[in-house]
């Protein structure tokens, strides 16, 4: 039976029994004296009496319901605010995430902006040592044209030379030089700065050599020992040893033609001595002329240049 029925019924029962004026109303505990009743009547207050008990426990189960209802409404509001939390915390971690991403994409794009400029100054470096290495293999070759040419000089100044005294006059290789050495007594007398006819011949056999090898350069440098001269034309060492290279250049351009573009003299006076000047042969040793002799450089300047 339907609740609307129950209670359709129960209302019926109320007024019928109201207008009989019950012996104790709906609710309240059934007497313990027995109703002295027809069965008709107490089989309609019996009916009341269930349909009473029967609304208290509808009403009973409609106060759980109720507060059932009311529990789940704050289950649900409680449940929505998580919800709404969970949702804010999921929205932060995506925007964390996403910023996350975008530096890591940033500071990767970076990175790798770095290793190519990296790379590309890497490139350059290694083209630049390739250059270099390439310099330097043309320099070592020139310096060893240069060096051919120098030891071969050499050996040929030494053939040409062989006539002379080695007193008088020595060839020597120094420092990519050829060093030609002749003493004053092979071609000045003392204080002098005129070429004696021995002294002629020496750079006469010299200047057919250098004729033959225009590569040439010539620096004629004039050396004194340290006793102090002073003559009429001469204030001192300085002024002999300038004098005396400057004669052995004029030979060689005016008598022997070599270009004076390939000559250089200089006087070095006491300055520059090879030995002691105390005793009678260290300063003999230092009164000499040195015609140094050295392959032109210009190759090597173009090469060191491009460096």
């Amino acid at each position: 039976m339907g609740t609307k029925n129950i209670l359709f019924a129960a209302s019926i029962l109320l007024l019928l029994i109201s207008s009989c004026k019950p012996f104790y109303e709906c609710g309240q505990a059934k007497p313990e004296k027995k109703l002295l009743v027809s069965k008709r009547v107490k089989a309609v207050i019996d009916e009341r009496d269930y349909l009473c008990k029967t609304v208290e426990k509808r009403d009973q189960e409609i106060v759980r319901l109720k507060t059932d209802i009311s529990d789940l409404k704050n289950e649900i509001a409680g449940l929505t605010n998580e919800k709404t939390a969970l949702n804010q915390s999921v929205n932060e971690i995506e925007k964390k995430y996403n910023d996350l991403m975008s530096q890591s994409l940033s500071q990767s794009e970076q990175f790798n902006l770095a290793l190519k400029q990296k790379t590309e100054e890497l490139a350059e470096k290694e083209r630049l040592l390739q250059e270099r290495e390439m310099s330097l293999d043309e320099l070592r070759q020139v310096i060893s044209r240069q060096d051919s040419i120098t030891k071969r000089l050499n050996d040929v100044l030494r053939n040409a030379l062989l006539g002379f005294q080695t007193d008088e006059l020595s060839v020597e290789v120094k420092n990519g030089k050829v060093y030609v050495s002749m003493s004053d007594k092979l071609l000045f007398k003392s204080g002098s700065a005129t070429v004696e006819a021995k002294g002629k011949e020496a750079l006469k056999a010299l200047s057919d050599v250098l004729l033959k090898n225009p590569e040439i350069n010539i620096l004629v440098e004039g050396h004194t020992d340290n006793i102090p001269i002073k003559t009429a034309i001469y204030r001192d060492n300085w002024d002999l040893s300038v004098a005396r290279a400057t004669s052995i250049v004029r030979i060689l351009t005016d008598e022997h033609k070599i270009e004076p573009i390939r000559l250089t003299a200089s006087g070095k006076g006491e300055y520059s001595p090879r030995a002691l000047n105390d005793t009678p042969e260290g300063r003999a040793s230092n009164r000499r002329t040195e015609i140094i002799l050295s392959p032109k450089l210009d190759e090597v300047m173009d090469l060191l240049k491009v460096q």
